[in-house]
């Protein structure tokens, strides 16, 4: 085909009308927002809620008009929890679907492998579950609490109710290491000793020796970092041993999975958690966000808990930077995020802390009643101190690590 001189200037002259139909559908173009959470497998009462908790957001948002002028469009891989396929979802939301931000993770393991790939592509990444401190990173924002806001006020408590004399069960991957040195240091710091500590992989079912190891040394007390639905047997294992109600439980994760609803009040009455929210909270924004899920899911949905919570809140941060920002671009969005961005949520005040880009936020200890949980203490404004101690993202923002944070425990 050959082109005239004319032709081709009558061709040119054409662009200046394409342009604005052009230019428009550009900024019609949907905001693309990422989940990345465990729908199935031990995870999938953990992660269920935390996806109900997005889609009511982002819905909400859309219905008022969206982000900028921009429909929200939500894309979420179900991770069935399997760190393999968090790997292969993470390439594909960065990759394939190019989203704007990503949420989800639930274990730290799942975390630390698909923080690198979004670190790699320049993704800004929102972690929404309660963990074990330390992640210092430009690109991600942890909203869920860490042990100085939760495990602190959990042990204080129980060693100044129950007694000095500990035993520690735990998880076998570096939540329930890291979080058991917490609760030695803390136990320690009360007064009080430690007299075993057990770890246990996440596939593990029977506890019957262990059990028979802590009714052998008879310790005042039990701290529980043990994690997922596979762990819940050994809540039911110790009621079967008729032991439920002669040495209390305080622990770090219970309740994370629903074993309120699988196991028996008889199973579960007495234990003592902390928390940054329990959906049992009757604060008014509180009760509105339980009631839009169980009005747009239905009341069976699994229990609604901190990262339910914290989801709903780190969208809302986001999505409030975004308009500070008036960009969906990363580094704009960050600095609106550090510039001391609040919310006001089901879990009360959240701050984002630039130092850390954790949250600052009010945490809870309740108590497991006939399946419910009876919230009886609040701790406002709790700061992520123990990360703290070891990032500062304001002097060093080029840091993409998580620490071990070195907690000082007596031999």
């Amino acid at each position: 085909m050959v082109l005239t001189r004319r032709a081709i200037l009558k061709s040119s002259a054409a662009v200046p009308l394409a342009a604005p139909f052009i230019g428009s559908a550009m900024a019609a173009a949907p905001i693309k927002v990422g989940s990345l959470v465990d729908l199935s497998g031990p995870l999938g009462t953990t992660g269920q809620p935390m996806l109900d908790a997005l889609k009511i957001a982002v819905e909400a948002h859309n219905k008022a008009g969206g982000l900028l002028g921009r429909q929200i469009d939500l894309i979420n891989y179900d991770t069935q929890s399997s760190i393999q396929l968090y790997s292969q979802y993470a390439q594909a939301l960065a990759l394939k679907d190019r989203v704007d931000v990503v949420l989800g993770g639930i274990t730290s393991a799942s975390r630390e492998a698909i923080r690198p790939v979004f670190d790699r592509y320049k993704v800004l990444y929102f972690y929404n579950t309660f963990y074990e401190g330390g992640v210092c990173d430009r690109d991600i924002f942890c909203t869920g609490t860490t042990p100085a806001q939760t495990v602190q006020k959990l042990v204080s408590y129980a060693t100044k109710t129950w007694g000095k004399k500990v035993y520690i069960i735990a998880a076998d991957y570096n939540y329930g290491h890291i979080t058991a040195k917490w609760m030695t240091k803390y136990t320690q710091d009360d007064g009080g000793t430690v007299m075993a500590t057990e770890f246990f992989p996440l596939d593990v079912t029977n506890f019957n020796a262990t059990i028979s190891k802590i009714q052998s040394e008879k310790p005042d007390l039990i701290l529980s970092a043990l994690v997922g639905s596979n762990h819940t047997a050994f809540y039911r294992q110790w009621g079967a041993a008729g032991m439920s109600g002669k040495i209390p439980i305080a622990s770090t994760t219970f309740g994370i999975v629903n074993e309120m609803a699988t196991l028996q009040a008889k199973e579960s009455n007495g234990i003592i958690t902390a928390f940054g929210y329990y959906q049992e909270l009757q604060t008014p924004a509180s009760v509105a966000f339980v009631d839009a899920i169980h009005k747009q899911f239905g009341a069976g949905v699994p229990y609604i808990g901190e990262p339910a919570a914290c989801t709903y809140e780190a969208f809302n941060l986001w999505a409030e930077a975004v308009k500070k920002s008036g960009t969906v671009t990363r580094m704009p969005v960050i600095k609106a995020l550090d510039s001391g961005l609040s919310f006001d949520g089901p879990t009360g005040k959240v701050t984002i802390d630039p130092a850390t880009q954790h949250c600052i936020r009010n945490v809870y200890l309740a108590k497991a009643v006939d399946k419910k949980w009876d919230v009886f203490k609040t701790f406002p404004n709790q700061t992520p101190s123990d990360t703290a101690s070891v990032c500062n993202l304001i002097k060093h923002p080029n840091i993409d690590k998580q620490f071990v944070i070195d907690v000082k425990t007596k031999a």
